[in-house]
């Protein structure tokens, strides 16, 4: 007896061991009875995530305009960095004497960084795309540098986020023919070449992408392929970039139906309000966009309805809060007119915007969240769409969305 609770003990330990090497950990607290919805933790190295969660865009390791202990007031639990423009600047060697980029800039929540695939469509003009990799021309001198998949996990390794991504080949989405099978195919070699020269497995994550552009056949066999890896996540990409509503929602749709749900799923470079809501119905958890950030920037709120653009005249003497409903700082302290009277003038206006619009995205996700535990989605769904089209004048692709997983618009 006594040698079999011993047994028990040890083999306990050893599950308690295993379970403890594990970098993510993703419990899943309740899911949609009409469509795909869930809510979930994310538990990573340095903090946990609830999920559907919205991450802002921290590209060169800040966003624009905010502080890291603003993030934190306002419940973000996890941002993103870029790969690309890190490791050119400041460059590897600073990362590592710092510690990594959670010292660097004193962030003690969850990171996910890109891999440096996105340059290729948004620096395309200082690339080349070979088998090897991405020779790239930097935008900060005449230099040039090779990215590699080993490279691009190297410098995310000395970055230390939580959450990393594979160099894959990105295409335009709107690009058709041999190309799209060409990089789909190459982005499930370098993801292989990824998982081997990854380093730190018990600490950090790679999410694979899953790739084929608007090609729901290449879409398939590439989801196909990824899920045969040992990985902890996915990410959908490729989408996003100026295709047509109704063939984004069916290419992350059909993702989502492949993707194990048992892990979360992450569609890459999505923010707007709307497609989040929709998307969430579809089963994605993690989005990221640099829309909330950058707006501000031009001068316009974001309020259930859409946008506020502060610049146009009718503000001036407009003497309420962007949102009466909202409790961000800059909602319980300025007014629209002050606000129109700073855009696009005065930076603090940069900062004052995007406080609101970090706090908007961060209420609707726990609003979701909330909903989807209450067993409420659906009805939540109903209400959003109804104060953002009052005349029931709903998008085709809004309406076939959401019936495909069995939410009827009123």
């Amino acid at each position: 007896m006594r040698h079999w609770v011993k047994r028990l003990n040890l083999n306990n330990l050893q599950i308690m061991a295993e379970d403890k090497k594990s970098p993510l950990k993703f419990e899943i607290l309740a899911e949609c009875k009409t469509s795909n919805a869930r809510t979930a933790k994310m538990t990573l190295i340095h903090h946990h995530v609830d999920t559907p969660v919205f991450m802002p865009v921290g590209t060169q390791g800040t966003l624009k305009g905010l502080l890291p202990q603003q993030l934190e007031e306002l419940n973000c639990q996890i941002i993103l960095g870029n790969t690309y423009h890190l490791g050119n600047r400041p460059g590897t060697e600073i990362l590592q004497k710092a510690g990594g980029l959670h010292k660097f800039m004193n962030w003690k929540r969850a990171l996910l960084t890109d891999s440096g695939g996105f340059q290729m469509v948004s620096l395309l003009s200082l690339a080349t795309i070979k088998e090897e990799g991405v020779n790239f021309k930097s935008p900060y001198n005449d230099a040039y540098c090779m990215l590699t998949p080993e490279r691009s996990i190297q410098i995310q390794n000395t970055i230390g986020a939580d959450i990393i991504m594979p160099l894959d080949d990105v295409v335009r989405s709107i690009q058709t023919g041999p190309r799209v099978t060409e990089a789909m195919e190459r982005t499930i070699r370098w993801l292989d070449r990824c998982l081997s020269a990854h380093e730190r497995s018990d600490e950090q994550n790679i999410f694979p992408i899953v790739q084929g552009g608007l090609n729901p056949v290449l879409r398939m066999k590439c989801a196909d392929e990824l899920i045969k890896r040992k990985v902890n996540g996915y990410a959908i990409g490729g989408l996003s970039g100026g295709e047509s509503k109704d063939i984004f929602w069916k290419m992350v749709y059909l993702s989502t139906d492949i993707l194990p749900k048992d892990k979360p799923r992450y569609l890459m470079g999505v923010g707007f309000a709307i497609d989040l809501v929709v998307c969430c119905a579809l089963g994605v958890d993690m989005f990221d966009c640099v829309f909330p950030t950058r707006t501000a920037r031009f001068g316009c709120a974001l309020v259930r309805t859409g946008q506020l653009n502060l610049k146009q005249s009718k503000f001036s003497n407009d003497m309420r809060p962007i949102d009466e409903s909202c409790s961000c700082s800059t909602c319980k302290t300025y007014t629209r007119a002050y606000l129109h009277h700073l855009v696009t003038i005065e930076t603090v206006a940069c900062h004052l915007l995007t406080v609101h619009n970090i706090a908007f995205q961060m209420k609707l996700m726990e609003d979701i969240r909330e909903s989807i535990k209450q067993q409420k989605y659906p009805e939540f769904v109903q209400n959003y769409m109804s104060i953002v089209y009052p005349d029931k004048n709903y998008p085709e692709w809004i309406v076939d969305a959401l019936q495909a997983v069995n939410i009827i618009l009123l």
